[in-house]
């Protein structure tokens, strides 16, 4: 049977593909801007059939039809692995569920038998000529669900680009048991997220630390979008890029020629990642092209692959950050804010590279519903806070008043570095409270 004929034995309607979920299954949907809005939908639709069904995700950037249509979650119980902001409200509504990670091992998970996939509802690009379908934006841990699910679903979109890859960027037509083809929806594009004078201050101290052939790894958010722009404008030479997440930024200092990866120790001349999320500008860039590798999760976040590249700099926002130096990135609170994503893989796995440094970063301040500043250097984390990175892991911490190096220091050492880059408003009063807390010597003194 030809790879054509056996495509159109398997073609069937959504609604048709989605009649092998049964009450009870563990469902399993693509990941950031490869989800489908029309499996989902189709799967919403079967609602009064079902029951007890688990719908797994990693940052879906919509509200799922699933939760919609049972906002009481008496047939479907939604979990995203990496909180959208479509996520994030929905979890506030008590409409989605978080699962706590280390981002590299998770398809051990998979592997290991951990998490049971049932169905797996993967949006894909077109066939190609020997039988493929490729993952286009999102690899991350895609190929091992796919991998450990007793049904596959693909959803073909013809919009989607085709992506080059290390290994596992492509499902052949043989792991799939029903094919759907899409509506064609165009990739979602992430909004623009606007810059602030804060975010280009802090960008400016990180530049400065940015070797010639450094290998750089950037989060989401305003401020790394301010460090990308910095750097395409600056005159380094030679950067590489191993990352987690590859962003609009990235195009920009490629084509401003700051980006070679000839100086890499693995994968030279390739700008690796895992998964992508921007405009029509990234997915252009991407499509086809040779510059760029998609690797599954275990390889981009593997902090021991990470060490391997010298020169490694992770860059990485946080929420908060307390007086012993622990950084929680991912919760206010007990509120679920985001997931934890790659940030501790990198910070650790950059410690160990030669040359390396990993960077936590944030403004010093926000402000509140009040319009009253409040201290994003605290002097513990509040009560339900997540402890993204421990403080035995940290090193850099960089705000818009400096940058410190908490590696190697006492307590009393940490406190005095981490003050005086606190907000000035709030340094006398985070010197008091460190003091009642025994991490304050006399002798300390803040610039």
């Amino acid at each position: 049977m030809s790879f054509t004929e056996e495509y159109q034995r398997k073609l069937v309607s959504a609604d048709e593909a989605v009649k092998c979920v049964k009450s009870g299954d563990y469902v399993q949907y693509s990941e950031f801007v490869m989800n489908s809005h029309v499996l989902d939908a189709a799967l919403a639709r079967r609602k009064d059939e079902l029951t007890d069904v688990k719908v797994r995700t990693t940052t879906c950037p919509f509200p799922p039809q699933i939760v919609q249509v049972d906002p009481a979650r008496e047939h479907f119980t939604y979990i995203d692995l990496h909180f959208s902001a479509a996520s994030r409200k929905l979890h506030d509504k008590d409409q989605c569920y978080f699962s706590p990670l280390t981002y590299h091992e998770i398809p051990s998970w998979y592997t290991n038998g951990f998490v049971p996939v049932d169905v797996a509802m993967i949006k894909v690009s077109a066939m190609d000529k020997n039988g493929f379908f490729n993952l286009g934006t999102s690899h991350s841990i895609t190929s091992f669900t796919v991998r450990a699910a007793k049904k596959v679903i693909v959803e073909v979109n013809n919009t989607v680009p085709r992506t080059r890859g290390g290994y596992y960027e492509n499902i052949h037509i043989s792991q799939v048991d029903y094919i759907v083809e899409g509506d064609n929806r165009p990739l979602i594009q992430l909004p623009e997220i606007p810059i602030t004078d804060v975010d280009n201050e802090v960008a400016k101290i990180i530049v400065n630390e940015i070797p010639d052939g450094g290998c750089i790894q950037l989060g989401i958010g305003a401020m790394p979008n301010a460090i990308g722009a910095l750097i395409a404008k600056s005159d380094l030479k030679d950067l590489g890029v191993h990352t987690e997440m590859l962003v609009d930024s990235y195009v920009d200092m490629y084509e401003a020629g700051r980006i070679t990866g000839k100086r890499k120790q693995i994968n030279p001349e390739k700008m690796v990642y895992t998964f992508a999320m921007g405009t029509n500008k990234l997915y252009n860039f991407l499509d086809d092209n040779p510059a760029c590798a998609m690797f599954p999760v275990d390889y981009t976040n593997n902090p021991f692959v990470i060490a391997q590249n010298d020169k490694m700099m992770a860059i990485n926002n946080a929420i908060e950050v307390d007086l012993f130096g622990q950084v929680c990135s991912e919760s206010s609170g007990v509120r679920q804010i985001t997931g934890t994503g790659g940030q501790f893989d990198y910070i650790f796995g950059s410690y160990k590279s030669k040359g390396g440094k990993a960077f936590v970063c944030l403004s010093s301040t926000v402000t509140g519903k009040d319009g009253q500043l409040i201290s994003r250097i605290v002097p513990t984390l509040p009560n339900g806070a997540v402890v993204t990175v421990p403080r035995s892991i940290t090193s850099y911490v960089v705000t818009e008043y400096g940058i410190v190096n908490l590696k190697g220091k006492a307590t009393y050492e940490r406190a005095e570095l981490l003050i005086s880059i606190a907000h000035p408003q709030f340094r006398d009063e985070l010197i008091k409270q460190a003091a009642e807390m025994n991490i304050w010597r006399r002798s300390n003194k803040i610039v």
